[in-house]
């Protein structure tokens, strides 16, 4: 499938003049689908390396998952149906994704331990590093192809009125419609999978927002405050991560999710989250 607004073939340079994975990804989906959203996509940086380079799901992943949210409410208008449509559509593309990569997560993908100088260190002198570049121009095509795919696909018999626990951070942090679709497809763990939880990313990321509003041209790819609320989202959960550990559930449907939310599942990691 050809793209009719961005060169895949010079996804790798890119990637190299925006500096992440996530925010790379944002660009080139939100390009083919004619939307801009460059402080939104800018503050996806910190989700590279399996946010804050903890390893877990691809940036990649996240920055797809942001592109994907804010065509659902655009081609939409509705956040309620936006939101169903963009947690859906995520789970097509993630699954296109793991039939290239086998596993979702960056620490697999790359064998690198993002927290350890050393390792960070081999990796960059063995060359590794370019396998982000590559996997980057070889599944870009695939996922403007998934992307648009899962949202053309799933717009028949989707819930409507369900909750989302990264729509809801974001939504306490004083988002717009627009924000909380365009992490809807964080939820449960990215796209409902189980993994990292996709309120901590969302609230990562609004928080980077704001931070990116302020000041354009500051890099936030390492910052403070997304490193406090990692922080302060350990003590909450006593040092969980994955949803599936958090939630002892693995969410089979969109509905199933917003029913654990109801019944006040994970209130004390939204509240706690938007709170800081």
């Amino acid at each position: 499938m050809e793209t009719k607004a961005v060169n895949i073939k010079g996804a790798k340079r890119l990637f190299i003049k925006l500096g992440s994975c996530s925010r790379t990804m944002a660009f080139i989906i939100d390009r083919e689908f004619g939307n801009i959203s460059e402080m939104e996509e800018k503050a996806l940086d910190p989700l590279a390396g399996g946010i804050l380079q903890q390893g877990y799901q691809c940036g990649m992943l996240w920055g797809a998952a942001l592109a994907i949210g804010a065509e659902a409410y655009k081609t939409t208008g509705s956040l309620d149906t936006a939101q169903a449509r963009a947690l859906a559509a995520m789970q097509h593309t993630l699954s296109n994704f793991l039939e290239r990569t086998k596993t979702a997560d960056c620490e697999e993908i790359t064998h690198c331990d993002w927290q350890n100088k050393l390792s960070v260190a081999k990796h960059m002198l063995s060359g590794k590093v370019v396998s982000c570049f590559y996997l980057l121009q070889k599944w870009a095509p695939e996922a403007v192809m998934s992307a648009r795919e899962g949202l053309d696909n799933n717009t028949k018999n989707l819930p409507v009125g369900c909750k989302n626990c990264a729509s809801e951070v974001v939504r306490k942090m004083g988002g717009s419609e627009m924000e909380m679709a365009m992490v809807a497809g964080f939820a449960g763990g990215l796209g409902m999978s189980g993994n990292a939880c996709g309120a901590l990313a969302a609230a990562i990321w609004k928080k980077t927002l704001a931070m990116c509003k302020e000041n354009p041209n500051k890099s936030f790819f390492n910052n403070e405050k997304a490193s406090e609320l990692l922080e302060l989202f350990y003590k909450i959960t006593d040092y969980e991560i994955l949803c599936s550990d958090i939630t002892k559930h693995q969410f089979s449907s969109i509905k199933e999710h917003s029913d654990y939310l109801d019944s006040g599942g994970c209130k004390h990691i939204i509240e706690g989250l938007s709170l800081s």
